[in-house]
Order: structure tokens, then sequence, then C-alpha cells
């Protein structure tokens, strides 16, 4: 008999006496993981308050990028230009649309302060077609930021469950997305992956998924992992689809809860190898105080792993607002 079954007698604890269970929702299921911290949260909490969060109020946020606007050239059907906006937050382009993945703009997430200005002024970005959200969390999905996007013409795709955070905002199209599914934009596929994360905007709202995106064009792939603890799925990724360039985090490991939820570099370098990517962009390090880790070692420790992997010409790290123009000539 399963422990769900409702004809399970209830676990005991030491006295004997009826041991209370815990709400799935806090246990972890598969690939979501579950919200119950791990032994020695109170130490991680304070050792985060006292270390990361409270320093970052004080230091002054750094400038990144430059004053002037970008200028975006035309691209060719064999280029793909990728802008690290800060975050997890990029600017794709091809040479048929432009778009936003986890667009993030805010200088404020809650009461985190951002480390790093965003790259690129959000008014001079290029007309936005095609926005995709990985996960319903703060810090990939900010209505503020995508009022200011939003103008109706926009096709949006986000994970199952996570359409009604979507409200009130104005776009063309609106598409929720599981695990594995597929829908086509203009000449692009664009395919819906697994991840080992979870998808909660509020502690009852555990049931929205989660996951990233392949970007499939006619010349060139992009895969954006989304969040992501290390996990066997990026092997199954890389056999479905042939990757040119992988967008994968590489910070926000040393989780106060104490919880898997982020990989840190040597496994986000595994994680890249599993997928047979030929290059390599980081992210989601620097940007926000949401871990123990100072928000400089995630580079220091990356730049160690690709030397001890010995694949330096296959990982590109740009700073924030810094365009990366790739092409299918160039593999």
């Amino acid at each position: 008999m399963t422990e769900d079954s409702p004809h399970s007698p209830p676990p005991s604890g030491a006295n004997g006496s009826p041991k209370k269970k815990v709400g799935s929702r806090f246990r972890t299921d598969g690939r979501r993981v579950g919200l119950v911290p791990q032994k020695g949260w109170a130490m991680r909490n304070y050792q985060y308050l006292s270390g990361s969060l409270l320093p970052a109020l004080m230091q002054p946020r750094e400038a990144t990028g430059t004053d002037l606007p970008p200028v975006f050239r035309p691209l060719e059907s064999h280029e793909v230009e990728v802008v690290w906006i800060g975050h997890a937050s990029f600017l794709v382009r091809t040479s048929s649309f432009n778009a936003l993945i986890d667009p993030v703009w805010a200088k404020w997430m809650g009461p985190l302060k951002r480390h790093r200005d965003p790259g690129i002024d959000i008014e001079h970005l290029p007309p936005i077609d095609l926005v995709l959200i990985t996960h319903a969390h703060f810090d990939h999905l900010c209505r503020m930021t995508l009022k200011r996007i939003a103008d109706g013409s926009q096709t949006i795709i986000v994970p199952k469950g996570v359409g009604q955070v979507m409200k009130k905002l104005p776009c063309e199209s609106l598409r929720e997305m599981s695990d594995w599914e597929t829908c086509s934009y203009r000449d692009t596929e664009i395919h819906f992956t697994p991840a080992h994360h979870w998808g909660a905007r509020y502690l009852h709202d555990t049931h929205r998924e989660f996951g990233g995106y392949v970007i499939k064009g006619p010349e060139h792939t992009v895969y954006h992992s989304g969040d992501s603890a290390y996990f066997d799925g990026f092997t199954e990724i890389g056999k479905r689809h042939d990757i040119d360039t992988a967008l994968l985090p590489i910070g926000a490991y040393d989780c106060p809860s104490g919880r898997e939820v982020h990989m840190n570099p040597e496994e986000a370098v595994q994680a890249f190898l599993d997928l047979g990517a030929r290059k390599m962009i980081p992210m989601h390090h620097a940007t926000f105080p949401i871990s123990n880790e100072h928000r400089t070692e995630p580079m220091i420790r990356l730049r160690s792993a690709i030397t001890d992997h010995q694949i330096k010409d296959r990982v590109v790290a740009p700073g924030e607002g810094e365009p990366v123009i790739l092409s299918s000539k160039q593999r």
C-alpha cells in the first residue's frame, strides 16, 4: 500500500503516537522539489541575512552596459544574437523575431536589492514579438516588467498553471505548455523541457509547472534551462534536441533552506556536457542576493571547472548588455 493511500495506517512517532503527515506539496515529488527546509536552516538563514541580504542593502548598485542605445543590426538566417540582461533574463534575436526570456527589469524584488543594473535600459529594447516565462517565481516572472513590455502584439508562452498570473496583461496570444510539448512560432519550434525545481508563486499554489525552453530555429538552436538543480533530464534533453547554445544557471546554489534547487558551477558544466551543446553561456548569478555564496564566487568556480574540462573555447561569459552573435557557419 502506498504512502498516499487513503487506507494506509498513519505513521507512528518514536513513542508510538500517530505522526503528523506532511502535506504532499512540502515533499519532494519526482522533479518537483518540496518546500521543507533541510537541517541547519536556522543558521543558514542567519548567515544569509548577515552575509548577503543586509550587505546588499548597504552597497551601491553597480552600473552595467552603456548609456547609449544599442544598435541592433538585421541578422542573417544563420545568425542568432543573445544578450544577457542579468539574472535569468535574456534578449534572443533571430532573423524573424525578437524574444525575451524571463524578463526582469525590477531594481527591487521585495526586500531584495538588485546588485547590478539590467544590461540594457528597457526603453532601448527592440520591438518584442515573443516572451517566454520559465516559471512563476518573482525573480523570473515580474509583472511590473511585463506591464512595460506587453502592448497586445506579443505572444507569451508560460508553463501550465501560470497563465492565471498573467491576467489583465495584453498579449496577442497566451499559451501554456507542459513537459515535452511543442508549438510553432513563425519559422521556429518552441519546445518546453523538464527541470528539477518547483513552480509555486506562493506557498499554496505548487500546482504551477516549471521548466525550460528549446528554441529551434531553421539553422540554430538555443536552450534556456530555467531554474534547475542538476538531474538526469539534461541527458534526455540532449538526446531529443541538437543544441547549439545552452544558457545555464551557475549561482544561488547555497540556498538558505538547504534545499537542492539550483546548480553550482561544476554541475552546470556537467549539465552542459550531458546536453552535448556546442556553446554555453552562464546565467543566474551576481544579480540578486538570494543565496549564501558571495556573488563573485560562481564565476570563479566556473572558470576553474571549464579549465578542468578543457572547454574554454566552448564557454562564453558575456557581461550584462554585451551582445553575443552566434552563427551556424561557425560550428
